[in-house]
């Protein structure tokens, strides 16, 4: 099965092609870019599968990061995934990016616990098994739980929390989540249903409902 794995969902405009029989990795193509997805996507994708030296048609199944992360972000990676996979007849996988960070420690063997700063002391978070399945649903918690569960000494932590448990105040890194690894998920995952954007917070945006003028 060749996949065409793309992530909007952070600091990263990333795809991949990855060959699911093979089991490696065809062709990526990334740029850190903060934010502008929208007009950087289909770009990335086309050198993604020029790198793979194939033709979007030949895609077999699409894989995108759903969150959590960039609220933007993540609402341009879905609907491209749901556009492209309408168009080509083919299904689309969601990949949750504290799953993807799970997979990018750099020592299996443990309990895993991802998790991401989410900003207000507010934690995104997921525990993982020793063999990386997850124990449970990704929640968003507050520092201080995030600080309790981690000090059992049991997790093997990763993603940009990492540096509030010794310090509350640290300027964390923004997360980036490996686009081979997204492929690689995505080829082995199961389907279901169109993929949805996964959102612990709502928007910062509100509507101005109080300003709406109302129909005669």
């Amino acid at each position: 099965m060749i996949v065409l794995a793309i992530d909007t969902a952070g600091v990263d405009c990333s795809a991949a092609v990855y060959d699911g029989d093979a089991h490696r990795l065809r062709g990526e193509a990334t740029e850190m870019i903060g934010r502008g997805h929208a007009e950087k996507l289909m770009a990335t994708i086309d050198a993604a599968l020029d790198a793979a030296k194939i033709d979007l048609s030949a895609v077999e199944r699409i894989a995108v990061t759903i969150g959590p992360g960039s609220f933007t972000g993540i609402r341009v990676g879905v609907a491209a995934a749901r556009g492209l996979a309408l168009s080509l007849g083919i299904e689309a996988v969601g990949i949750s990016t504290l799953s993807i960070l799970a997979h990018m420690v750099p020592n299996q063997g443990m309990p895993v616990l991802a998790a991401m700063d989410a900003k207000r002391g507010e934690i995104y978070l997921q525990r993982f098994s020793a063999a990386l399945e997850p124990l449970g649903a990704a929640e968003m918690t507050s520092l201080d739980e995030f600080r309790t569960l981690a000090s059992s000494g049991e997790w093997q932590i990763i993603g940009s929390a990492g540096p509030l448990l010794s310090d509350a105040g640290a300027v964390t890194e923004s997360d980036r989540f490996s686009i081979s690894v997204a492929a690689m998920l995505g080829a082995e995952a199961k389907a279901a249903g169109k993929p949805t954007p996964l959102y612990l917070r709502g928007p910062d945006a509100k509507p101005q409902t109080g300003f709406a003028v109302s129909r005669a």
